[in-house]
């Protein structure tokens, strides 16, 4: 029997890396004539950076950057030689021709450097939190003569269209006084009065995975769908969204840029960071998940495997409309293979034929314990299916 282990993370409770080893573990023990090959998957958050560096054995480097709060945190991006990344991801990166099989791909995540994560519940404030620290290691990679930037914004912390990381890369923000505002978090925005310069000229170029498909603005734009969980109140979303405008038509006029990039698919990914950087570095957007499967061949690793195990933190109907897990699922059981998923929890309106679902949290469990829990609760279930 061979078994592919795809598992993507359990949010706050368990790392891709770490679900794929704790189920290995239990399959190495209860089924030692199985074949196992483990493949973490990446939504563009948390693991991006590490899980596509080293499945193309490249090296990661630390850098000590701007927290989303302002605090020095330590982010790690990948650089990974363009020779070692797979035809087809190569080809889904769709970057200027010509490139020596020598040249290095920088691999970023947001969520490193600008995460959710890294801010306490009670601190969760999209008014105070900015992406500059995303912008640095941006910066950073350039540094090291990166061919391109490849940056997953799952998982952000930020409401600030990427002006954060402009600000990092070389534009200013200036008052009406002249004066510059060195961190244009929405809680300095009213202060803005023009911008100045652009972004470094050696900046190269940047592509952004990305599987959202939100406006900037509108009752489907990063505030509306994305601020509750960043800490923003309901009676603050007209002020931000406000805000917002002003700051993204102020963007767009100085990089003479049309106002209607604020509408394109994907714009509002990441508090806006995707709009940011396509109207003022000219950022491409990829379907992550799309990517990040031909960057772990997992077409192939799927048709070699007998039965194939993934999850998440929750598997819901949104898993199955494209997501890593339900992707996985998805073709595994179109190329006939046994397909299983563990999840935290499980809420699926409407399942796929012969996907067999389990959740890993015991009825009536609250989440903190089932955050704690989870590699116990893990184990225990895949020793009770398989």
């Amino acid at each position: 029997m061979r078994a592919l282990l795809a598992f993507d993370k359990f949010k706050d409770a368990l790392t891709a890396p770490q679900a794929c080893d704790l189920t290995a573990a239990v399959l190495r023990r209860t089924h030692a004539d199985w074949s196992l090959d483990l493949c973490p998957l990446a939504d563009g958050g948390e693991g991006f950076a590490e899980i596509l560096t080293r499945a193309a054995g490249g090296r990661l480097i630390t850098q000590t950057v701007t927290g989303p709060r302002g605090a020095p945190v330590a982010a790690a991006f990948g650089l990974v030689r363009w020779e070692k990344i797979p035809t087809a991801a190569r080809t889904r990166l769709d970057l200027p021709a010509g490139l020596p099989a020598s040249a290095e791909i920088a691999v970023i995540e947001m969520a490193a450097a600008s995460g959710l994560a890294l801010v306490p519940y009670g601190e969760r404030d999209p008014w105070h939190a900015n992406s500059l620290g995303t912008g640095e290691l941006m910066r950073a990679a350039t540094a090291h003569d990166a061919a391109a930037i490849l940056l997953g914004v799952g998982g952000s912390a930020t409401n600030d269209l990427g002006l954060g990381a402009l600000a990092a890369l070389g534009l200013e923000f200036r008052t009406t006084t002249g004066d510059t505002v060195a961190l244009p978090t929405p809680a300095t925005w009213p202060s803005i009065a023009r911008l100045e310069k652009r972004v470094r000229a050696d900046l190269p170029p940047v592509r952004i995975a990305c599987d959202v498909s939100n406006p900037l603005l509108g009752p489907n734009g990063c505030a509306a769908i994305y601020g509750p969980q960043k800490g923003l109140l309901p009676a603050d979303r007209t002020r931000m969204e406000n805000a917002s405008a002003r700051l993204a038509l102020m963007l767009a006029a100085h990089c003479g840029q049309p106002e209607s990039l604020m509408d394109r698919t994907g714009a509002g990914a990441a508090g806006g960071i995707a709009y940011g950087l396509m109207a003022a570095a000219g950022a491409i957007l990829l379907p992550g998940a799309d990517l990040v499967g031909a960057w772990l061949d997992l077409e192939a690793r799927i048709a070699a495997a007998d039965l194939v195990i993934t999850g998440e933190g929750r598997f819901d109907d949104s898993s199955l409309s494209g997501k890593g897990p339900g992707e996985v699922a998805r073709r595994a059981l179109e190329l006939g293979k046994a397909a299983c998923v563990f999840a935290g929890s499980v809420t699926v309106t409407t399942p796929h034929a012969g996907l067999q679902l389990h959740a890993i949290t015991p009825p009536g469990v609250p989440l903190p314990e089932a955050l704690r829990t989870a590699g116990a609760n893990l184990t225990a279930t895949v020793e009770r299916a398989l």
